[in-house]
């Protein structure tokens, strides 16, 4: 379908195909964080429905690589946001960043970064996933698990709906 779009409307006809797709996936993701209270919507996943619905043929958009990648990222962020302490400290974006913070988010970028390179399975969105937990923005073990989740439903649905619609990921 997207190959379609683009063939009949050149940029704008892909440009609608991935507006509408990330509009219904991320306001499926948006209901389920309204009706449970729980930030199912992020900001990391944002980039990552764009890289599904824009550039499928990517590498960086293979499902695979944005469950991997995700998960590196908040294992990373978990691993930097307690080994840090940033928990004792207020978000980076409410107290302002302190040299706790500054070291927690880079090392988290950086491990995430090294992993995800390492195992050959890149996914620059990670990259935010890992800042959001690292520097306390969501930092409570219930956040971490719905973020888990809403990467799964996320890749889910996006990849539901690519194939379903005939777009197939990289290498596949």
């Amino acid at each position: 379908m997207l190959a379609r779009m683009r063939e009949a409307r050149g940029d704008l006809g892909a440009g609608l195909y991935a507006a509408a797709l990330s509009l219904v996936t991320l306001s499926v993701l948006g209901l389920l964080g309204l009706l449970t209270h729980l930030p199912w919507l992020f900001p990391s996943l944002g980039p990552t429905v764009m890289l599904f619905f824009e550039s499928p043929e990517q590498p960086a958009s293979r499902p695979v690589n944005a469950l991997v990648g995700h998960g590196v990222g908040l294992a990373a962020g978990v691993i930097c946001f307690y080994g840090f302490s940033i928990g004792a400290f207020p978000p980076a974006p409410v107290g302002g960043v302190t040299g706790y913070h500054l070291a927690a988010g880079a090392a988290s970028v950086a491990l995430t970064t090294l992993v995800l390179t390492r195992v050959g399975l890149p996914h620059p969105p990670a990259g935010a996933t890992t800042l959001i937990v690292s520097l306390g923005i969501l930092h409570t073990p219930a956040h971490f698990g719905v973020m888990a989740a809403a990467v799964v439903a996320l890749t889910a649905l996006g990849w539901g709906a690519n194939l379903l619609l005939g777009t197939r990921p990289a290498g596949s």
